[in-house]
């Protein structure tokens, strides 16, 4: 079964919002909001805790992901499935 798009999808816009949702924008134009939270108890995600850490979030120029500056960084294909099945549900 091949994918539908080879292609990685590129993060060109994000935002932290209120508890722990992340805004997003790609370069096809899908956008919408993925929450995070589930994330706080695992590993470096718990830097997060204090929500000015979660706030920080930016998008890498090289990579056209989210990353923060503890170096955390999501996959942005896995962001773009989330945000696809949360504006299709």
């Amino acid at each position: 079964m091949q994918e539908e798009n080879d292609t990685m999808h590129r993060v060109t816009a994000c935002k932290a919002e209120e508890d722990y949702k992340l805004w997003l924008r790609f370069d096809d134009g899908l956008e919408g909001s993925v929450f995070l939270g589930n994330l706080l108890e695992i590993g470096a995600f718990k830097l997060w805790r204090d929500a000015r850490e979660f706030e920080k979030v930016s998008v890498d120029p090289e990579t056209s992901t989210v990353t923060w500056e503890a170096g955390i960084r999501l996959d942005p294909d896995i962001l773009y499935q989330d945000v696809l099945a949360a504006s299709e549900g």
